[in-house]
């Protein structure tokens, strides 16, 4: 039998005339979402999501296209952008340019290079040797992470995309061509530098002494001040490949501030 509370529910629904249409609506919804599921295999009612290649789309949109979104980059007065970049160290020989941070050639001595493919000597001992940065353009990665940080903070595609790393234009390139571009395009928008906050991460060569030269270069690529741009450095404590000299990092972090000045 019934228990007494479900038939007096029972009762209830059959009783009023608006319980019992909404009632017969959800089975009828029911048992048309039963019959597609047999029917199509449970696929009638799933949302499709189509994927979309952007390899032609890529290799047909110029450089200035990229940068120019379809949305509007509103006029707000200041913007924060990070950025990051990481490239391989080698042997000088082998990676066949040499080490350019912040637009500054670091000439050093041999230094500890861990040889993780065993190339020179046993796998994961210590090689002494001159090194270079493996890279498609110069490698400077004080360089790209501000550019990075310009376009991130502009709310742009990043550096490799507008960059690529497979356009021949960019081989061997000086990485100040990149910075005088996102200064044009920063200017384009209406902004000018707020601040620049580099951290480089890298555990040998040194390059304190390469500091100021580094800073002065950022200062002029970017018509701003002295007071207006910062350049830290810090080993990575032997942890890691950057501990182990087979590569180098860096952080920036940018603002840009609306260049009211023509207004």
């Amino acid at each position: 039998t019934t228990p007494y509370h479900q038939r007096n529910f029972l009762g209830l629904i059959i009783s009023n005339p608006k319980m019992k249409l909404l009632l017969s609506i959800f089975f009828a919804t029911c048992l048309e979402k039963a019959a597609a599921f047999a029917i199509h295999g449970g696929t009638q009612a799933r949302p499709q999501h189509t994927l979309f290649s952007t390899k032609e789309k890529s290799s047909e949109t110029s450089t200035d296209d990229l940068l120019k979104p379809s949305y509007e980059i509103e006029k707000i007065p200041l913007r924060i952008g990070h950025g990051f970049d990481i490239h391989r160290m080698a042997p000088l020989k082998d990676a066949g340019q040499p080490v350019v941070i912040g637009g500054v050639v670091i000439d050093h001595k041999p230094q500890k290079w861990t040889d993780a493919e065993g190339k020179y000597v046993e796998k994961g001992e210590i090689y002494e040797t001159e090194l270079g940065v493996v890279a498609h353009s110069d490698g400077d990665v004080i360089y790209h992470s501000i550019v990075d940080a310009i376009f991130g903070a502009l709310t742009l595609p990043d550096i490799g995309q507008v960059f690529q790393d497979t356009d021949p234009r960019w081989k061997g390139c000086d990485s100040s061509k990149f910075m005088e571009h996102a200064y044009k395009v920063m200017k384009d928008y209406g902004y000018k530098v707020g601040n620049i906050d580099v951290t480089l991460i890298l555990e040998r060569p040194k390059v304190a002494s390469f500091k100021p030269a580094m800073k002065e270069n950022i200062v002029n690529l970017l018509h701003t001040t002295p007071g207006r741009v910062n350049i830290k450095a810090r080993t990575h404590e032997r942890v890691d490949s950057v501990g182990e000299l087979r590569s180098l990092s860096c952080h920036v972090v940018a603002t840009l501030e609306l260049d009211t000045s023509d207004e």
